[in-house]
């Protein structure tokens, strides 16, 4: 709802951190104490929540999740349920246990667009379009499981339940989010989640897709729970010339046959694929102070907003105003990038 309050998230590198791709003096390796760091410096520069990915190279969620949470006191984890790894009704009690030990601070990210490739290889057989049914079902259990007083009985395509229950319920429904580009997951979006975070794109089609999704919700009788959000990279210095000068860095000594390999990796993600048409159709900047360089060798939201803390502040603006209340952000080095923002850029954004 474009009356909500601004919300910022932070992203934890699980898989490791670096100033400078394919130079490996630049990088930090990952360890719980820098974890802990860059979850610390996020709470403190006044972050929401922060994303803990499941990619294979990452460190699992769950289990990062809780030791962030005990290692700070306001921030909440989002970390995914991907359909097909763990049964709803465990993950359902996982999730609400975490939300009472550590008082709420915990929101799922709803993650079953992933490449075939990998989730094969974690024994995950189910085709993309499956996965997205599979959500449906899981998530749908979930919410029974949190919300009703009586066992739960459910009769689906993938799962069968009878008589379940969950002790204790969480202290209240854990917020949804979703991020992706496909019909499958725009209507699983609308139906489930409370906030669609879209990757990097002009604001314009940001607007597009707006209102695309909220009669999308509508047909749900969700047209106005639905909030919307942006996944976007960050590079901000105190002048324009250096943040330029460290995106530069970012992507100078990657090879280029990463691009190649890149191209064959998201090739079933309709988001990636409009990340890459950006990148291919206007460059390296897709529009003022938003870059594309990252796109052509990292998968995922690889868009970044680039500037000086003005710039960025009014790139950002600009997605606000078309009906944006909610930013998940990351930046290099994590911890650095994390503080520059709460210095410099959130003080200048409308709430």
């Amino acid at each position: 709802m474009a009356d909500s309050p601004l919300e910022f998230g932070w992203f934890l590198p699980t898989a490791g951190d670096t100033r400078a791709y394919g130079v490996p003096e630049a990088g930090v390796d990952v360890t719980p104490e820098y974890l802990s760091k860059v979850a610390k410096t996020a709470e403190e520069s006044g972050f929401d929540y922060i994303l803990i990915p499941v990619d294979r190279a990452c460190w699992e969620a769950y289990i990062t999740g809780a030791f962030v949470t005990a290692n700070t006191s306001k921030i909440s984890s989002l970390i995914a349920a991907r359909p097909g790894y763990i049964n709803p009704v465990l993950l359902a009690k996982m999730i609400s246990a975490f939300d009472r030990m550590s008082d709420g601070r915990i929101c799922v990210n709803l993650i079953a667009g992933q490449a075939d490739e990998e989730v094969e290889s974690e024994g995950v057989m189910y085709t993309k379009e499956e996965r997205y049914a599979l959500m449906d079902e899981e998530v749908t259990i979930m919410k029974l499981l949190w919300a009703e007083e009586v066992p739960v009985d459910f009769e689906g395509y993938f799962h069968q339940i009878k008589g379940a229950s969950i002790n204790p319920k969480p202290s209240r429904q854990p917020r949804f989010y979703l991020g992706g580009g496909s019909a499958a997951a725009w209507e699983l979006s609308a139906k489930h989640s409370d906030v669609h975070l879209f990757w990097g794109d002009m604001p314009e089609q940001i607007a597009q897709n707006i209102s695309e999704l909220q009669s999308l919700a509508a047909r749900h009788e969700r047209e106005t729970e639905l909030e919307f959000g942006m996944r976007l990279q960050i590079i901000c210095r105190e002048s324009e010339g250096e943040a330029l000068q460290a995106a530069e860095d970012l992507i100078h000594h990657i090879p280029e046959a990463r691009r190649d390999l890149l191209k064959i990796r998201v090739a079933g993600s309709e988001a990636n694929q409009r990340v890459q048409e950006l990148a291919a159709e206007k460059g390296l900047w897709i529009a003022p102070h938003l870059w594309t360089g990252l796109t052509r060798f990292r998968p995922g939201a690889g868009i970044a907003v680039v500037g000086d803390p003005q710039q960025c502040a009014d790139t950002l603006q600009q997605f606000i105003d078309v009906g944006c209340t909610s930013f998940c952000l990351s930046g290099y080095l994590h911890d650095e990038e994390a503080e520059r923002f709460g210095r410099l850029v959130r003080p200048l954004l409308q709430s």
